[in-house]
């Protein structure tokens, strides 16, 4: 069994010894297959087995040896990413005919409130400051092109596996980088739907960045927009991008959350904490409330919103408490016919699902993790605040509560 380092315990040579353990793990999780250490960077103090060099320097020929890809009849754009639970600019359906879509992400490594009102946070490993990372979206046959950047001071190696892709681990195996590195991976979006990408550096580092928050979703629409189960066009007036986060936060024997000075201090606490099973919280868009009150999604009656739920590492249960769904594609992939008139939909951990609903009532949604216990104590809780005419029609208030005559 691989020995992971507790980067807590030691501060001097701190970077060296954090790569070291996700080299080390990255051996222990894929035979080898994750990382090679480049002879320009100073050795880890922990070193990936042999069998990875090999994996890796296929890799690297079979990549060379195969025939380039014509790219001439593919125009370029680029996406501005937005922070969730908000979504980039987009055509439902497709003009014109496929694209290279270039986005730019940045990880950063940032000190996260998830409970004010008990003083917890953690350092959030994010890509682009955060959690969940943002959507990206685009149409089926276009390319992503991603710049994936890791700032200087960083105290992480990081990468990132896309579900949307096919090869080399999503991805992961050819975006490895250090502090002040950045790599460029281009795939293509072969198959419609809405995936999760996460970091995954290898062994006991990808539970530890997942559930750090280093995760998010992109959707692939087919080119012709999204359809029912009968071939119809359906169409959405905005997106609510919700990211449901499991966090494990180590508490000390008086019951109060540590904290910690900088970034992987918590490793070794968090590793322990993760070995449990039981999240200390679980929270939508990174933090207790982050869509309640003035966060609060906002919509109006006869809007029709395409909700997109991602959930990297635990299995979920959403439920919009006083709509439906009408149309949901629970496993996330458009190429199935849509459920309709769902009440509650399963959201497989390590994957993301849409579910499309038209507002018909004025008020407050309550959007849940229908494991009540997890939305009422552990925080997976948003609203939808929905402007508009009340419809009695729909529901009517017939006696107001008053006292019972005995």
């Amino acid at each position: 069994m691989t020995k992971f380092i507790n980067p807590g315990l030691i501060k001097t040579n701190r970077r060296n010894v954090l790569r070291g353990s996700m080299l080390a793990g990255a051996a222990a999780m894929t035979g080898g297959a994750a990382l090679a250490t480049p002879k320009s960077r100073t050795a880890p103090m922990i070193t990936p087995r042999k069998p990875a060099a090999k994996f890796i320097q296929a890799e690297a020929q079979a990549q060379t040896e195969a025939p380039s890809v014509d790219l001439s009849g593919y125009t370029r754009v680029k996406q501005d990413l937005v922070a969730p639970p908000f979504a980039p600019a987009h055509e439902q359906v497709a003009t014109g005919g496929p694209k290279i879509v270039e986005i730019t992400m940045e990880t950063e490594e940032r000190l996260l409130t998830v409970d004010e009102d008990t003083g917890a946070e953690i350092w959030a490993l994010t890509y682009n400051g955060s959690v969940p990372g943002p959507l990206i979206i685009v149409h089926e046959g276009d390319y992503v092109e991603l710049t994936l950047r890791n700032p200087v001071d960083s105290m992480m190696e990081h990468n990132i596996d896309f579900h949307a892709s096919t090869g080399a681990l999503g991805g992961g195996g050819l975006t490895h980088i250090f502090p002040g590195e950045e790599a460029v991976l281009r795939w293509k979006a072969t198959k419609p739907g809405v995936f999760t990408y996460h970091c995954a550096p290898g062994g006991a580092m990808i539970p530890y960045h997942v559930t750090h928050g280093m995760n998010g979703a992109v959707m692939v629409l087919p080119r012709d927009g999204l359809k029912d189960r009968d071939g119809n066009p359906l169409k959405y007036d905005s997106i609510a991008y919700i990211g449901e986060q499991d966090f494990y936060l180590p508490m000390n024997d008086d019951g109060d959350y540590k904290t910690y000075e900088v970034a992987g201090d918590d490793y070794s606490d968090s590793i322990d904490a993760m070995r449990t099973l039981t999240p200390t919280h679980s929270v939508f868009n990174g933090s207790v409330g982050a869509l309640t009150g003035e966060n609060a999604l906002r919509a109006k009656v006869g809007e029709t919103v395409l909700m997109i739920h991602n959930q990297a590492n635990r299995d979920s249960r959403p439920h919009l408490i006083g709509g439906h769904g009408d149309f949901v594609w629970e496993n996330g992939k458009f190429g199935n016919p849509p459920q309709t008139d769902m009440e509650t939909w399963f959201i497989r951990g390590g994957s993301a699902g849409a579910a499309l609903y038209t507002f018909k009532q004025p008020g407050v949604y309550a959007y849940v993790n229908h494991n009540l216990i997890e939305a009422a104590l552990l925080g997976a809780t948003g609203h939808f605040v929905v402007e508009g005419a009340w419809d009695n029609a729909l529901m009517e208030q017939v006696v107001a509560p008053k006292s019972i005559e005995t």
